[in-house]
């Protein structure tokens, strides 16, 4: 059995069908969790959905700021965009399955390989939370997401504020910290304020911030962190992180790591993706 971990997907179908035909993915055999932003800017969402939903247990995925904005224009809590390609869900005739489906996704993951941590996240974790803190707190916006709540609670969810996280957070304020957190953090600063409108490569990072896993100090440093998100970072692995977004949608890249029997033992494997859509 093998563990991939796959990169933000964007509605891509035919690259993710490509790139499982080249790891020859089995779903009686292997296990894949997907980082987030399945959907959106590439041309078959729904069919992605559809794909991922098909493999049952054998198929995880972390909830991406855009699937996070497809729950929220399918509620009426946002408009759509001018580059979004979400119409094909939106007016699907299973759109209900697929958005009951993707609202059963995950906020944050975690696994245990040989007794060392991996943790998963579409964005990021600010610099005061422990592993503990980040899948408790994941476990509070996944309970709303999956509730009578739902729509109440994207109607609040967006906004930069507050930038910075406080344990006595509460209501929607303390929800939207979690939810910047896990699926839109780049840069912070030293003391965990949190910045979200950069969108450059790590060496461009505002004045006062930095990228958020060279944080000093950082609770999570002792496990592997993976995520997607930032396809301007690309592909970056060293002991304690796995950045997967290698800008499928952008032209670039859909990559997968596919993870040995430690957390050290890891392989890229990637397919070249179409230009979907132009920065801007």
């Amino acid at each position: 059995m093998a563990l991939y971990l796959i990169g933000d997907v964007q509605g891509c179908d035919d690259a993710l069908g490509r790139l499982l035909d080249k790891i020859a993915f089995s779903p009686s055999r292997d296990r894949i969790v997907l980082l987030g932003d399945l959907v959106n800017r590439g041309s078959d969402s729904a069919a992605v959905l559809r794909r991922v939903q098909g493999y049952g247990a054998s198929a995880r995925s972390l909830l991406g700021n855009h699937d996070l904005h497809l729950l929220g224009v399918a509620h009426g809590a946002r408009k759509a965009g001018r580059k979004d390609t979400l119409a094909a869900v939106l007016d699907a005739p299973d759109r209900e399955l697929l958005l009951d489906w993707l609202g059963q996704q995950h906020m944050a993951l975690h696994e245990t390989i040989a007794g060392a941590d991996l943790l998963m996240v579409h964005a990021g974790v600010p610099p005061q939370w422990s592993v503990g803190d980040t899948l408790v707190l994941a476990s509070e916006v996944e309970a709303v997401l999956r509730g009578p709540a739902l729509g109440e609670f994207l109607q609040t969810m967006y906004g930069n504020e507050p930038a910075q996280w406080s344990a006595t957070l509460t209501g929607s304020a303390r929800l939207r910290a979690i939810v910047n957190a896990l699926t839109r953090l780049r840069f912070c600063s030293a003391e965990g304020v949190m910045e979200f409108e950069s969108k450059d490569g790590a060496a461009s990072a505002p004045d006062g911030f930095m990228p958020w896993f060279d944080v000093p100090g950082r609770r999570t440093a002792h496990a592997t962190v993976a995520f997607g998100h930032w396809s301007t970072l690309g592909w970056v692995s060293r002991p304690d992180l796995l950045s997967t977004d290698t800008g499928c949608v952008w032209g670039g890249c859909l990559s997968a790591a596919r993870i040995g029997a430690t957390l050290a033992e890891r392989e890229h494997i990637k397919v070249q993706c179409p230009q979907s859509q132009k920065p801007g």
